[in-house]
């Protein structure tokens, strides 16, 4: 499956298709908090997700108390670059994948996303992008084999080399 998922041209295809769908959630989650009427404010949320959190069931446990304590004693405190972030993340990260450039990059930032929202409580789409962003960082680089990808990452790959070469890491680290 993975042999199929990485290097066929018909997953190449495949994937591609579910990349566009993912990258255009993502890019117009982005576009619409940047170009909204009132600028994107995430205090609301944040304050939400503090004082409801996800709970055990059985005990009332905090399920995630480590990122509801990132959200209180930094998220919150720093709400300013969160405020920035979040929109221009998701508009990038949407891009990233429509037009196949760093895509497993673009999707693994997406992922972080996703994961965030959930440990805030927020269902939505975001179980549904994780599943089809697996996907798309499993497969690598066949996953932007239709995008620009194919352009850049020869050159990322040659760039990488040399500097491996630079430090005479590339021996030892293969």
């Amino acid at each position: 499956m993975m042999n199929w998922l990485r290097g066929n041209n018909y997953a190449a295809i495949l994937l591609t298709m579910i990349r566009l769908y993912v990258g255009w959630e993502w890019a117009v989650a982005g576009w619409h908090k940047i170009t909204g009427d009132k600028a994107f404010d995430a205090t609301g949320y944040l304050k939400g997700a503090i004082a409801k959190p996800v709970l055990e069931s059985g005990t009332n446990d905090l399920v995630y108390a480590n990122y509801v304590a990132f959200l209180k004693n930094f998220a919150l405190p720093h709400i300013g670059w969160f405020n920035v972030l979040v929109p221009w993340g998701e508009l990038l990260v949407g891009i990233g994948l429509l037009i196949g450039a760093l895509t497993t990059t673009a999707v693994f930032f997406g992922l972080l996303m996703n994961f965030m929202y959930m440990f805030a409580g927020t269902v939505s789409t975001n179980p549904w992008l994780v599943l089809l962003g697996f996907f798309i960082i499993a497969a690598g680089a066949n996953a932007g084999k239709f995008g620009v990808d194919h352009l850049i990452l020869p050159y990322l790959h040659k760039w990488f080399d040399k500097l491996l070469e630079r430090f005479h890491l590339k021996t030892k680290l293969r």
